[in-house]
């Protein structure tokens, strides 16, 4: 896999699968709403070619009120149906405003699905904030810094994360930013841990 970095963002070339085909249709929409968004956990190794699947897609989308989040419902409502609710209004009002997440898959599918919910905390937020370009053959993703991404591996602490942390650190640890990077591994707690796996200093 050939991967360029650049001022502008990340780019690569790969064969597109039907994983990412569902969340370029998802991601496609949001971006002609307007919506900023930033994908998260799981996918994010999957798509620099961790070998492993998953049913959902982790998505942070920026907090935005009930005008155009209806409208923003009608668009994805297009081609995805919501497996949460069937109420824009409750899907606001009662999870992505209370912290939890709401999830689009195609019609008259389950997986996989797109789990869809706003920044609770300052990490979510700052993930958001920060989030990096991914130019991928002809079109585009937002997707979480690796400098959070592979801590928050690390805190999640399973099999599967870790060996999402370490096949993304394979990748990128010659682009990781050290100063937000230490910074995410002491709010975790997880500097000790990242210093063994990774023999840093």
């Amino acid at each position: 896999m050939e991967i360029e970095f650049t001022d502008e963002g990340i780019i690569f070339n790969k064969e597109i699968n039907r994983l990412d085909e569902f969340v370029l249709d998802f991601v496609r929409i949001l971006e002609k709403q307007g919506i900023r968004y930033c994908l998260i956990s799981g996918y994010v190794a999957i798509l620099f070619g961790r070998s492993r699947s998953t049913e959902d897609v982790d998505i942070f989308i920026e907090p935005i009120e009930e005008d155009r989040f209806c409208k923003l419902w009608k668009a994805l409502k297009e081609q995805f149906d919501c497996i949460i609710t069937s109420d824009p209004k409750d899907a606001l009002s009662n999870y992505l405003k209370e912290g939890l997440a709401i999830r689009f898959a195609y019609p008259g599918k389950v997986i996989p699905n797109m789990e869809m919910k706003f920044p609770s905390n300052k990490i979510d937020t700052w993930t958001l904030e920060k989030r990096k370009q991914l130019f991928i053959n002809e079109d585009h993703l937002w997707i979480s810094p690796m400098e959070i991404q592979i801590p928050f591996k690390l805190w999640l602490g399973s099999d599967k994360d870790i060996e999402d942390a370490v096949h993304l650190h394979s990748i990128f640890r010659d682009h990781l930013e050290k100063e937000p990077l230490d910074q995410l591994l002491e709010e975790l707690n997880q500097a000790d841990k990242y210093r063994r796996m990774f023999h840093a200093k």
